[in-house]
């Protein structure tokens, strides 16, 4: 694979829990650290017209579900079909990340490669259960840890939203949920009852939320959710509450959508309404809007793609282009 070489090199050096990218609207670039001289350096990443890189394209945000033999809807995926998929992104350079590094701007990646969020919502007990203190290999997190161990630099992390009694429910799934967090998952809000917040008045709509991220916080001690995913998409009235309200004030909030997220240091990024995309093949309900076709065309037009540059410090995109949010000026490197 053109970037394989790269990918493994870099990863071990640059992907880390916190994948932290050094212009986001939060952070600022990475200060040096002291080495002694017995360390090796890391070397200089390649040149980013050679790899074509592109950090104002866009990220597919990958929406899945339950991950059952016998799908019973659109929104089910087989264990064989997700593997594939997590094969495939791995086969084309991608690097998992969470949503709020996305929404942060924080995506220190190897050079040639390219961000992408998978998200799982309800809490399913198909995406996580634990059998002692290992996760069941048939799960979601637990086939994405194995093709993680198969795919050295395909970062074995997720974003998962939950309600009520996630995973089953009771302590087992209370133990998921501070397993994911102490592994370098994200755990987000999908209020508790999966309320449409569309249709219900502003109190309604901000108690289901309040509700949801108590959840997670009494259940993960120390913790606090940073990002939300809406049922169905609904955003509440006002659209504001989504975002902040009595006791939460989230970095991104997810929609349903059928396309890809801009870049976050694209000045049409949104970080109250970020886009997904839902995991599906080729056939079906609304196939053209899904990730084999998404994955498909990305693949076909790769400069659409955000590719890094492999260094934190600096936004590299082929010159004329003009979607760089204004904000990150100073960061801005065009080629």
């Amino acid at each position: 694979m053109v970037f394989r070489h790269i990918l493994i090199l870099a990863a071990m050096a640059t992907v880390t829990a916190a994948c932290t990218h050094g212009v986001a609207p939060e952070a600022s670039p990475h200060e040096p650290t002291e080495t002694t001289s017995s360390v090796e350096t890391t070397p200089p990443p390649p040149d980013p017209e050679e790899i074509g890189a592109n950090e104002l394209g866009v990220v597919p945000v990958l929406m899945y579900h339950r991950i059952v033999s016998e799908p019973a809807s659109v929104y089910d995926r087989t264990p064989e079909d997700f593997r594939a998929e997590l094969q495939r992104l791995a086969d084309e350079d991608y690097v998992p990340v969470t949503t709020t590094e996305l929404a942060t701007g924080r995506l220190d990646l190897p050079a040639g490669t390219h961000p992408v969020v998978l998200t799982f919502d309800d809490g399913d007990p198909s995406t996580i259960r634990l059998e002692g203190s290992r996760v069941a290999p048939d799960t979601a997190i637990g086939i994405l840890l194995d093709v993680a161990r198969e795919n050295p630099g395909f970062r074995p992390t997720a974003s998962v939203y939950v309600n009520e009694e996630p995973f089953g429910g009771g302590e087992a799934g209370r133990r998921a949920l501070r397993w994911l967090v102490d592994n370098g998952f994200e755990v987000g809000n999908h209020t508790v009852g999966h309320t449409n917040l569309g249709a219900v008045s502003p109190r309604t709509a901000g108690r289901a939320i309040v509700e949801g991220d108590e959840l997670i916080r009494e259940a993960v001690p120390g913790y606090a959710p940073t990002s939300l995913a809406l049922p169905f998409g609904a955003r509440p009235d006002p659209e504001e509450l989504a975002r902040s309200g009595d006791g939460y004030d989230y970095r991104a909030v997810l929609l349903v959508g059928a396309n890809p997220a801009p870049s976050p240091f694209a000045v049409e990024f949104d970080a109250a309404a970020v886009p997904r995309i839902r995991s599906q093949g080729p056939d079906g309900e609304e196939a053209e809007f899904g990730s084999t076709a998404w994955l498909d065309r990305l693949a076909s037009e790769p400069r659409l793609l955000y590719t890094s540059d492999g260094d934190p410090t600096r936004i590299s995109y082929p010159r004329g282009d003009d979607t760089l949010n204004p904000k990150f000026a100073e960061a801005a490197a065009p080629y």
